[in-house]
């Protein structure tokens, strides 16, 4: 079955008189009868669901350890600077992001600008937000962590294994997609007017710019449509080779030392005192069981995890199917 009576837009056409990196006006056109909906719903779905964006996931105070508590110094409770802080919006400079200790001294006015003071690997977009107001008793240290994810994350799935005393998870608003809306128009095709036209805006934080959004939302989804193309038909010949390659080339890797990772001392030491020898021995374990061993941080699981993704690896690795029957 083919699409030879469909008529199929050529291109998608961006508004350059309104476009901003905040803002993006996007035309497709001529649409068939009933695209223009669906297509709008599938984007509009996936653009305010899906996109990868970063937020506040956790704060500690000194010599606090609720989040009803007040802290000396300062007119909000911290209850209220929590709820300021969820408003932040961040764009990363650095793919690994991680906590920022401050030092907040008053008198004077904490805003979400100042936060750039103490960090590089971020860039805060709204930095005239108010997180709170110090007077002259204000001296206290405040760590924050920052995250990476999709859409909204409760507090209690923000809570890291390795938590300090008093730090309080909070909710996250990950999305950098402010706002989606579409409308469909009739358009005329030579003699018929029945075709439609989606105009398609999305707003963001600016952490993103929308094409580049719109191009993301395009490939997520795109993956998704290709499970249901050419299903039911048997691999080809090349592509079984292909996989069996794959598995020789795992296989390889597994048997291979942990020092070919070319990791820190730190990290190198920690699974050396693990007993841990092979990539293999590695894999087959979950980051919960990593991080049970002695001296063994997030810092160093971030660098393993990294690392392995770069070679096709994960952890949690089902390594017998790969390794049965070897010696």
């Amino acid at each position: 079955m083919n699409t030879i009576n469909m008529l199929m837009p050529e291109k998608v056409e961006l508004d350059e008189a309104s476009y901003s990196t905040t803002f993006g006006r996007f035309i497709v056109q001529p649409l068939e009868r009933g695209y223009g909906v669906t297509l709008g719903n599938l984007f509009r779905r996936v653009l305010l669901s899906s996109i990868q964006g970063a937020a506040i996931t956790a704060i500690r105070v000194d010599g606090v350890y609720h989040e009803f508590s007040t802290i000396k110094g300062v007119k909000e409770d911290l209850t209220e600077i929590i709820l300021n802080l969820k408003e932040v919006r961040i764009k990363l400079l650095n793919k690994r992001p991680d906590k920022v200790t401050l030092h907040l001294k008053g008198p004077g006015e904490f805003k979400a600008g100042d936060l750039e003071k103490y960090t590089t690997d971020f860039e805060v977009l709204n930095p005239d937000l108010h997180i709170a107001t110090l007077n002259e008793d204000a001296d206290f240290e405040m760590e924050i962590r920052v995250g990476k994810g999709r859409g909204y994350v409760p507090a209690e799935e923000n809570k890291p294994l390795e938590a300090s005393i008093g730090l309080i998870p909070i909710d996250a608003i990950f999305s950098p997609i402010k706002k989606v809306r579409f409308d469909v128009e009739n358009v005329r095709v030579g003699q018929r007017t029945d075709y439609e036209k989606l105009v398609l805006e999305i707003e963001t934080d600016g952490s993103i710019t929308p094409d580049d959004a719109l191009t993301y939302a395009g490939k997520i989804i795109k993956d998704h449509v290709q499970l249901f193309i050419n299903f039911d038909i048997e691999p080809e010949e090349e592509e079984a080779q292909e996989i069996d390659e794959e598995v020789l080339r795992i296989k390889k890797l597994l048997k291979m030392s942990v020092d070919e990772l070319e990791l820190s001392v730190r990290s190198h030491n920690c699974l050396k005192n693990a007993n841990i020898k092979t990539i293999g021995d590695l894999v087959r374990l979950d980051e919960s069981e990593l991080l049970k061993f002695r001296n063994f941080g997030r810092k160093s699981l971030q660098e393993i995890q990294e690392i392995l993704e770069k070679k096709g690896l994960h952890f949690g690795m089902d390594v017998d199917k790969y390794l049965k029957g070897e010696d």
